[in-house]
């Protein structure tokens, strides 16, 4: 054996050998000189600026708040430039982020066996069968189609859902008799868990039979090119645990879900690139759209039972970053395949249900606390439950900042000695932070050849990003108050309800939003009759983030309304590519899917 090939063996390889431990030591290292260098600069800019005529209690308030919130969008900002700077500045940047995916591109035969699992709870069963019958469609027509088994795993309490669910099944099987004996349905009786414990009973029962799980939710979809791709790189790598596809929004009616998704997707893609450079081995898992090796997560990765009563003891809400530190703490790699390919779902079609959401995955995150001390788990792994932690945690203090700015000036300051200039470039980088993963992901197609006309072309593409610029900030004001009001109520036992979710597009009327949105336009306007007191000055640059406070009821009403939704179609403005060329997948999800039952839509609405 020569030196040179003892020395390539003697180098120390992720656990799936998939790059070397050194290379992603080196890029943490990097990643992490970089935030806290940003964060330090902006804590000494801000100090000098609060502390130009020495510190009140208002100043030490506002520093503790910013310390505490601007993590995050240091960390996105970074994150988003490295993507650009892979995805311009580097040949290859799929190689050098995910070298496995090299796998997934060759004609490999599949010798192992998957299901394809969707989960659901109180949903509506024609839009969840519609995606699963497509799913087995396209799977079909790769050839490879007989290495897939289908299942229905149901949590549903709601006895009308139930029924409906059994008689779509049925359907599916009489739709299909030769593949009848690869179709699965099972209702359980008790939902300790929710989706956890669903799928762990999935793993108990069927797991010995398949060597990966693809978890769908019920508004998921992936292409079978897509999967059987993710299939191949699963085999080829027998220590890759969860390999996380890139999930995008689908095509919607409604007018809420199109902007929102438009933001998201150019948000997420850079981004998505540039931490999956750094976090290699230790990626994210989102519970879906994925492909995860049965044994290793029946084994390894049964979810703790928290200490304490909930909302913050008891069962976890939010399995999936955990099932993935526990999948690593086993040895095994978790991966995420940074690329827009062929996997979808649905937003949520209104401003009260994307809050819903989001308050879910709130105290879910927030039980996080009980776990970061867990033995066994990789720094990087703390750190992920950590940074999911501070996804959430930055909320009340970034609401916290715009009410103690509008209390500044009782801080007795002489205002004008007081830097304002340096005070409004802060302030103006602070807003482009917010904005970056965003922004850059917009450069990122003006700089692709050929993207824009993806996108219908320059002007509607630049249209749409502008257009949701100003979407971004009357939502962040909405949402940001409510999940921080929400926050403190965990505090006092006050809990979501896990229960099914409203996915079609559906009106709100303005006594609906006003019961669930009254917070934000107090706020809001007592935010404005302060600084007309005190400062008039601020209400004007203080419009981006403030004014999505009093306007949210009306906000929450008219992207809501169908109206609205026609006008973006018709116009093209926030049209993703799939909008104007759709794919094949979504073609035909378009031909199975029948009307939406209204009866249904209602019940689920007001759950």
């Amino acid at each position: 054996m020569s030196p040179q090939t003892k020395a390539v063996i003697s180098v120390p390889m992720t656990p799936a050998g998939i790059q070397p431990v050194a290379v992603l030591t080196r890029r943490r290292i990097i990643v992490a000189a970089l935030n806290i260098v940003t964060y330090l600069f902006l804590l000494a800019w801000l100090a000098q600026i609060l502390g130009a005529q020495g510190w009140s209690g208002i100043d030490v308030a506002l520093f503790a708040c910013f310390a505490i919130a601007a993590p995050w969008s240091v960390l996105g900002v970074w994150n988003a430039l490295i993507g650009l700077w892979l995805l311009h500045g580097r040949k290859n940047a799929r190689a050098l982020v995910a070298p496995f995916a090299q796998e997934g591109d060759k004609q490999t035969p599949l010798t192992t066996r998957t299901a394809i699992v969707m989960t659901v709870r109180n949903e509506d069963p024609a839009r969840a069968y519609a995606r699963l019958e497509t799913v087995m469609r396209t799977l079909g027509e790769t050839g490879e189609g007989n290495a897939f088994s289908y299942f229905i795993l149901s949590d549903t309490d709601a006895d009308e859902v139930g029924v409906q669910e059994e008689a779509f099944f049925a359907g599916l099987k009489a739709r299909y008799p030769s593949l009848a004996v690869r179709f699965f349905y099972r209702r359980r009786t008790s939902n300790e868990g929710y989706k956890a414990g669903n799928l762990r009973d999935f793993c108990n029962r069927w797991g010995q039979d398949y060597d990966f799980m693809l978890p769908l939710d019920a508004d998921s979809l992936m292409s079978g090119d897509t999967i059987v791709r993710m299939v191949r790189m699963g085999q080829a790598f027998p220590k890759l645990g969860i390999l996380q596809s890139l999930v995008v929004g689908a095509p919607a009616t409604s007018g809420f879900a199109r902007v929102f998704q438009f933001g998201m997707r150019h948000g997420m893609r850079p981004y998505t690139m540039g931490s999956a450079w750094w976090a290699g081995d230790c990626g994210p898992f989102w519970g879906h759209n994925a492909l995860v090796r049965i044994a290793p997560f029946r084994d390894h990765c049964d979810l703790p039972l928290l200490p304490g009563k909930p909302p913050l003891g008891g069962q976890i809400l939010s399995h999936d970053q955990v099932e993935a530190v526990l999948m690593r703490r086993a040895g095994f790699e978790c991966r995420v395949l940074p690329e827009e390919s062929g996997s979808y779902e649905d937003n949520p079609p209104t401003l009260l249900e994307f809050t819903r959401r989001d308050l879910r995955w709130c105290q879910g995150n927030m039980q996080y606390w009980a776990l970061i001390g867990m033995k066994g788990l990789k720094p990087m792994s703390r750190f992920q439950l950590l940074w999911a932690i501070m996804m959430f945690i930055g909320v009340p203090a970034f609401t916290a900042i715009i009410a103690l700015g509008a209390l500044k000036p009782l801080d007795g300051e002489d205002m004008a000695r007081f830097p304002a200039g340096s005070a409004l470039g802060f302030y103006g980088l602070f807003l482009a932070m917010y904005l970056a993963p965003k922004l850059v992901g917009f450069l990122d197609i003006a700089l692709t050849p050929h993207a824009l006309k993806r996108y219908g072309g320059a002007l509607p593409f630049a249209g749409g990003a502008l257009f949701e610029l100003c979407f971004s900030f009357l939502l962040g004001a909405a949402t940001t108050l409510r999940t921080a009001l929400f926050m403190m109520g965990l505090l006092f036992g006050h809990s979501v309800i896990w229960s099914g979710q409203a996915r079609d597009a559906h009106a709100l009327s303005y006594t609906t939003a006003a019961r669930g949105l009254w917070p934000q336009m107090a706020f809001g306007l007592f935010l404005y009759a302060t600084a007309l007191v005190l400062a008039p000055a601020v209400i004007l640059w203080s419009l981006p983030l403030t004014l999505g406070y009093v306007l949210a009821i009306p906000f929450a009403v008219a992207t809501s309304a169908p109206g609205f939704g026609r006008f973006l179609a018709r116009t093209g403005l926030c049209a993703i590519p799939e909008d104007l060329a759709p794919p094949p997948i979504l073609t035909q999800l378009n031909a199975t899917v029948g009307p939406a039952d209204d009866h249904l839509q209602r019940k689920l609405e007001t759950a």
